[in-house]
């Protein structure tokens, strides 16, 4: 009997370790697809680029204030939120895409992400937060009234901070429900990591930029596992 489970033991830990290099290769193969589709579909101006690498920046400067100052954080954050949207919606083209030959609906539809109409929600909370603390000072109960501007300036950016997280949390559940727990996961670590990801994509933008180059001209030639690439085989 004890030799009998030692083998099982034996066969069951390769067996275990098969599946769990399988699971990391499909979340790792799902995270570079997401990471392609994004910079293939959504990022081809090179102004769009340059603002990312700009923001990329800015919220590291958000993450290293995270566990020390929350509200500035929060405001640093959507500072780093607004010059990166400034690209999408000023300088990305939205008309048809014949590098990848699919139309602007199709790549809105196909994005695991925010696409603009889910932004454009997004971005009316986030000015409603002011509005709605400069007419709600506690905000029912949630603030102490502010006795300053700074005070007031303060509670913005904490209710910012806590937009921003519940966004990306109420995607990710979105996510689980109309796809898969995996793609919502991915995409979420994609998010948080995508600051070191655009610094080391778009470093050199700002000089395509400088040579008048404002399509990126490598998005055309790109392959990063073109096999697996685009987020529309994987809707469900």
């Amino acid at each position: 009997m004890h030799s009998r489970g030692g083998h099982g033991l034996v066969l069951t830990l390769p067996r275990l370790q098969r599946e769990r290099g399988m699971r990391m290769s499909r979340l790792s193969t799902m995270l570079r697809t997401q990471r392609f589709d994004d910079y293939r579909f959504y990022h081809q101006s090179t102004v769009n680029q340059t603002l990312h690498l700009l923001s990329a920046v800015i919220f590291l400067g958000c993450y290293a204030l995270l566990f020390r100052d929350p509200a500035l954080a929060g405001l640093v954050g959507w500072l780093a939120m607004l010059t990166r949207q400034t690209g999408h919606f000023f300088f990305e083209p939205n008309g048809y895409d014949s590098v990848n030959d699919v139309s602007n609906d199709y790549k809105e539809a196909v994005k695991v992400g925010y696409n603009q109409t889910r932004k454009i929600i997004l971005l009316l909370v986030w000015g409603s937060a002011p509005v709605a603390l400069y007419a709600f000072p506690s905000l029912f109960g949630l603030f102490d009234p502010p006795v300053s501007r700074l005070d007031f300036v303060r509670h913005v950016g904490t209710l910012w901070l806590a937009i921003g997280v519940s966004g990306g949390l109420a995607r990710m559940l979105q996510l689980f429900a109309t796809r898969d727990v995996a793609t919502g996961l991915v995409w979420v670590f994609k998010v948080l990591t995508d600051p070191f990801h655009n610094i080391a994509l778009y470093w050199n933008s700002p000089l395509k930029l400088l040579r008048g180059e404002l399509i990126d001209s490598s998005i055309a030639t790109a392959d990063w596992g073109r096999d697996d690439a685009e987020e529309a085989p994987h809707l469900t």
